[in-house]
């Protein structure tokens, strides 16, 4: 269940395993988190929660800081819910919130209102007002406060830590095979399908076009993609597109995923479009037929991923 307040949590949340963070992008080293939580809530038979805020918090106490945010607070929640969290309780962060002390949040929140057995974060873990607390105060009000506190490692990849910033990097520069490893699946966009210009059907080829709220989009470019429509399931392998159609001399960012696959029914209405690999980077060619061959080269390569995805299993899906 995703909570939004303390008020829906009720008198009776807990008890419960908690860990805390802001969880952008469930990324691996979260996933390790959140694993580690189900298994010790199954151990103590206590309920495996999440502790999130929205906003972002730095929007409060360092706005120009703010980072832009991977997913938004329900992808997040649905991608918690599918590792096994019962409840993810999604605080309103304001700046009283922000003023709040370390003891207090652990005295009003934690243990009084969740109930709070053990609580999971990791090594870098700051909170209360100013960033006061970090893990060693964590351990000390836990031990005051009736909680245990556990210290969950970092997750690396070649040799490098996974964070939601180096998630937010690698996907700006369109590296996403990179960033599916980092987030143990296809970093993906979602929105409402919405008319084109029409140019697409009549000159190159049809596609659908993505209206997404999304804060971050990888690199302008030519990408191997899965879509999935969001009311039925219906998926589909495909190639989509993200630029401004300089052939048409484009002056609005389009998001445009022509089908490999038969599409049979209804247009889909809303859907999740899945980036596996960038083919290339976007640019203008001389005309519409030159762009329409470049299309076609790159649906050949595009169907040569999937082929190759078939024999050592397809990414996980989102």
């Amino acid at each position: 269940m995703t909570l939004r307040s303390l008020h829906e949590a009720g008198p009776d949340f807990g008890p419960s395993i908690v860990t805390i963070g802001n969880f952008d992008g469930v990324h691996a080293g979260h996933r390790r988190i959140l694993r580690r939580v189900v298994e010790l809530a199954k151990e103590r038979g206590a309920k495996p929660c999440v502790l999130t805020f929205d906003p972002h918090p730095a929007t409060i106490v360092a706005p120009e800081r703010a980072p832009k945010l991977l997913m938004t607070p329900a992808q997040r929640s649905a991608a918690m819910h599918a590792e096994g969290i019962e409840d993810v309780l999604i605080l309103p962060f304001d700046s009283g919130f922000s003023r709040m002390t370390p003891e207090e949040f652990c005295r009003e929140i934690l243990s009084a209102r969740m109930q709070a057995r053990a609580v999971l974060v990791g090594a870098n873990f700051r909170f209360g007002g100013k960033q006061a607390g970090d893990v060693e105060v964590l351990r000390e009000l836990g031990c005051r406060y009736g909680f245990d506190t556990e210290i969950v490692p970092g997750v690396s990849v070649h040799g490098r830590l996974v964070s939601s910033t180096a998630v937010r990097r690698l996907v700006a520069e369109g590296a996403m095979s990179r960033a599916a490893r980092y987030l143990e699946q296809p970093y993906a966009l979602e929105g409402a399908v919405v008319r084109g210009h029409g140019i697409g059907s009549k000159q190159t080829v049809p596609t659908l076009n993505l209206d997404t709220a999304a804060e971050v989009l990888p690199a302008r470019g030519v990408y191997v993609t899965r879509a999935r429509d969001l009311d039925d399931g219906r998926a589909w392998r495909s190639v989509t597109n993200i630029g401004f159609r300089p052939t048409f001399d484009g002056d609005r960012l389009a998001i445009e995923t022509f089908l490999l696959d038969p599409f049979d029914g209804t247009d889909p209405q809303r859907m999740r479009i899945e980036f596996l690999y960038r083919l290339r980077e976007e640019r203008k060619f001389e005309s519409p037929d030159a762009l329409k061959a470049q299309i076609f080269k790159d649906v050949s390569r595009a169907q040569t991923l999937f082929r190759r995805l078939a024999v050592i299993g397809a990414p996980r899906p989102l």
